[in-house]
Formats: structure tokens, C-alpha cells, sequence
């Protein structure tokens, strides 16, 4: 009975244990998609746009100033003065452009005339351009263009090859006829501090794309980098994207997942590419599913070992209610029938001598009639208090019915169990009994058989209960045996 009941406990138990965990674990992961959705919505819907956004305004508001500075550049009358003049003087231009170069902090200053193809810069002539030249290739777009200005990113001839952004401005004399190109270079350090800022302060990838899809790479002289057509990952999606020129993507690589905002900037003809690592933007929402499921753990071991204890301890309080007799305080026919089982299984593992005993109250009805029933169930307590004081803590005391008792005496021959029987018939006769200011001498008839290794246990009691019946028949208060 134990053995069984406890496994049904422990069933209970991890079928709670079970439930709370999986409740736990589905309300986390459902707040964790939750949030996660929600990080990812606002990355793609926020976050990332506005990060370009930003980023676009800053390299537009530092591209203005030169522009200004190229376009009086262009609409001086020095510039167009000294070449309908002739070009004479070559130093002339050079220190105008120095000048121009000093004031502003440009990082170089030039001037391309038309008529002699001559480059001049800050210290003097540096070439002659030509359309059969590639490097050049940007004076003849230039000179072809219909807008006052462009901008551009090339690799500086007079400074070493170092990229730079150009502001290109066409001069015109006052007729209107051209006259070449003038402007200033800045070098992109500008940009990539404002690039380094903004991956600082937002915890993203910023980088620019030209065209082809080469990463600029700012430290490099040329400021190409990997060709992301190779990436994986990002690679399959480029051509869409230098397509489109604008939106949000997403993509796997190493196992990660990218976000990836992409704005066209036409002044430099760079695409800016602002990306957010998924996995490190959720880094805070895994910490709190792990702390929340680790709450939860917590939390479903505390509800478990509470609810086992109040099962160990209403489960004690239920069984003895279901197996014992409430005014004896002995055993139950329905406790003595699954004991019994046992006893008897045991048997026949390992035989053993096994006894049992009936004993019933001598007269106890004429107590009842006499002293109240108050009285008698004082008796009958009293009875079964020392019957049971007579037995070891092996042997089982059952309250049979009415005023009869039954004992089941392990390990006990039948010579024993009637020595034992008639101990305790004298114990019983020898101290009367004191309920409600009275003492009542209280006597027993016993019976007495042993369990033949064969029999049924309704046999075996009915045999015993012959032997009482012999007993009563006898003159009652003594024992018998069969």
C-alpha cells in the first residue's frame, strides 16, 4: 500500500512539476518572440533609418562649406581674368590656390584649364590632362556634365594617391564659354570620424559601398576593400540592393542574423550601409529569458516541494483516517485486508510461523445497557489500548467490529500466540477499568489458530473466529485454540 501510494505521489508530483515548467517556459519564450519582434521591428523600422538618416545629414551639412568655398572659387574674376589672359604666369595660380588651400584647411586646391589642359595646384603646375588618359577620365565628365558642380571621390595625383573627396565646380568666362574646372579636395578623415562616432554611439556596422560593390576601406590608400559580392550571406542580395539603392534587408551569415539598412548618397556615389548584429541586439532580451527561466525553476521547485509536503503530510492524515478505526485508534478491516495481502506474499518468499488472534469483550452489551455507551466506548478504547500494549511493533491490531478484536502475530507458532493470548486475557481481567468516576472489571474471550501456509485469509479468520466462538460457548474469559 505504501510502495504504491507513494508512486502515485510522485506521478502527481511530476505531472505538476511538468505543468508549472512548461507554463513557465512558454509564457518566457513567448515574451522573449515577443520582444524579439519587437527589437527587430524597431531596428528595421527605426533604429537604422534613422542612424543614416543622421549620418547622411552630418556628411551633407560637412560637404556644404567646400561647396561654397569651390563655387566663389569658380565665379572669381582672378580665375577668369588670369586665363582669358593667357595663363602667364603659372606662380600666380599656384599661390591663389595656396591661399585658397590655407584659408579653408582643404586638403589640396586646384585648377584645370581648358585651353592648355595644364593642372594646376597649390605648388604649381602638376600635369597635363588627357582624354587618353584613365586618371583623367573625371575633367572630361566633368567638362560634358550639365551641372555646375559635382562631387567625387578619386585618389589625389598630388598627394601621394590619398583618397579624397572632390568638389568639382566648372568655370565659365563672361560669355558663358568654359573655361576648365576648379575646386578643393578634402580628405575623407572627416567621414571616418563621423563614421566611428556613430558605430560607437549606436553599437552598429557602418560602412560604405561604391558601385561595383567594393567596400571603401578608409585606411587603405586606394579605399578599396573586399568585394562584398563574395560575402556570404549579403552577397546573393548586393545586386538588389544596388539596384534598389534604398531599404532594409535582412541576412544569415556565420550563424548570425543581419539587419541591414542601405541609403544612396549621390553626392559621393556611395552607398551607406548601417547593420546590426540581431544576436548582439538581443543580448539583453536571452539575458532576461535566462533569468526569467531560471526564476522559474526556482519558483516551480519551491510550488513542488511545498505541494509534496502538504501531500506527505494530508495524504498521512488521510490514510490514517482510511485505515484506522477513529475510536480504537486500531486498524480497519480494509487496512487489515491489504496488510494481510502482504503478510502473505512475505509467506510465501519466505515461510515463517504466522498467528492470529480474535478476542471479543466478555458481556459488553450488558456494560452498555448498565453504564451508558459513553461508558462503553471508554471500555472499548481502554481494551484496545491494552491489547495492543501487549504485542510487538510488528504485529498488526485490527478493530474487527463491535466489541471484537483482531491480532496478527508475525513470526509467532500457535503455542506462542495462546501464551500470548492468555497474558493478555489476564493483564485485561487483573485492572478494571475506570470511566466516569467508575471501575469496571472488564474481562476477554480469545481465539487462537495459525495460518496453515494454504489457506485464504477469510479461512483463516473464520477458523480463529471458532475458536472464540469455543472460547464464549466455554464460560467465556479464557482462550482456545483450533
Amino acid at each position: 500500500m505504501n510502495r504504491q501510494t507513494v508512486f502515485d505521489r510522485r506521478q502527481l508530483l511530476l505531472i505538476l512539476w511538468a505543468l508549472l515548467t512548461l507554463g513557465f517556459v512558454a509564457i518566457s519564450l513567448i515574451g522573449y518572440q515577443v520582444s524579439k519582434r519587437a527589437i527587430r521591428d524597431a531596428i528595421i523600422g527605426q533604429d537604422l533609418p534613422l542612424t543614416s538618416s543622421n549620418i547622411y545629414s552630418e556628411i551633407q551639412k560637412d560637404l556644404v562649406r567646400p561647396v561654397l568655398i569651390s563655387s566663389t572659387m569658380a565665379h572669381d574674376t582672378f580665375v577668369r581674368d588670369w586665363v582669358l589672359a593667357g595663363e602667364r604666369n603659372a606662380e600666380q595660380m599656384a599661390r591663389y590656390l595656396q591661399e585658397v588651400k590655407t584659408r579653408h584647411g582643404a586638403f589640396s586646391s586646384f585648377f584645370v584649364s581648358d585651353r592648355s589642359s595644364i593642372y594646376y595646384t597649390g605648388e604649381g603646375i602638376l600635369k597635363r590632362v588627357s582624354s587618353f588618359e584613365p586618371r583623367d577620365a573625371w575633367y572630361y565628365r566633368v567638362r560634358g556634365m550639365s551641372e555646375d558642380y559635382e562631387i567625387n571621390v578619386d585618389p589625389d595625383l598630388a598627394n601621394d594617391d590619398k583618397l579624397t573627396i572632390f568638389i568639382n565646380y566648372r568655370v565659365f568666362d563672361y560669355q558663358g564659354n568654359y573655361l576648365g574646372a576648379t575646386g578643393i579636395g578634402l580628405t575623407i578623415d572627416a567621414v571616418r570620424r563621423l563614421v566611428a562616432e556613430y558605430q560607437q554611439r549606436f553599437n552598429r556596422t557602418i560602412y560604405f559601398v561604391d558601385g561595383r560593390g567594393m567596400r571603401i576601406e578608409f585606411g587603405s590608400q586606394k579605399g578599396l576593400g573586399v568585394q562584398l559580392r563574395d560575402q556570404p550571406g549579403l552577397g546573393p542580395l548586393l545586386p538588389q540592393i544596388l539596384k534598389e539603392k534604398r531599404g532594409s534587408y535582412q541576412y544569415e551569415a556565420d550563424g548570425d542574423n543581419f539587419i541591414l539598412h542601405v541609403n544612396y548618397l549621390p553626392e559621393l556615389k556611395w552607398y551607406l550601409f548601417v547593420e546590426q548584429n540581431e544576436t548582439v541586439a538581443l543580448t539583453d532580451v536571452r539575458r532576461s529569458l535566462y533569468l526569467n527561466l531560471a526564476i522559474s525553476v526556482a519558483v516551480t521547485l519551491i510550488v513542488i516541494v511545498l505541494i509534496h509536503v502538504v501531500m506527505v503530510r494530508y495524504q498521512g492524515y488521510i490514510e490514517e483516517m482510511a485505515s484506522t478505526d477513529k475510536l480504537s485508534g486500531l486498524l480497519n478491516r480494509h487496512a487489515f485486508n491489504i496488510l494481510m495481502a502482504k503478510l502473505l506474499s512475505e509467506y510465501r518468499r519466505e515461510p515463517r510461523p504466522l498467528s492470529v488472534l480474535m478476542a471479543d469483550i466478555d458481556h459488553f452489551k450488558a456494560i452498555n445497557d448498565r453504564h451508558g455507551h459513553q461508558t462503553g466506548d471508554i471500555v472499548l478504547k481502554a481494551i484496545a489500548d491494552r491489547l495492543k500494549g501487549g504485542l510487538r511493533d510488528s504485529d498488526l491490531a485490527v478493530r474487527w467490529g463491535g466489541e471484537e478484536f483482531l491480532l496478527v502475530l508475525k513470526g509467532c507458532t500457535r503455542e506462542e500466540a495462546e501464551r500470548i493470548a492468555e497474558n493478555l486475557r489476564e493483564a485485561v481481567m487483573a485492572t478494571p477499568i475506570q470511566a466516569l468516576g467508575q471501575n469496571i472489571l472488564v474481562t476477554v474471550s480469545l481465539g487462537v489458530s495459525e495460518y496453515d501456509g494454504k489457506e485464504t485469509t477469510d479461512h483463516l479468520v473464520d477458523r480463529v473466529d471458532q475458536a472464540l466462538y469455543r472460547a464464549k460457548e466455554a464460560g467465556r474469559n479464557r482462550v482456545e485454540a483450533v
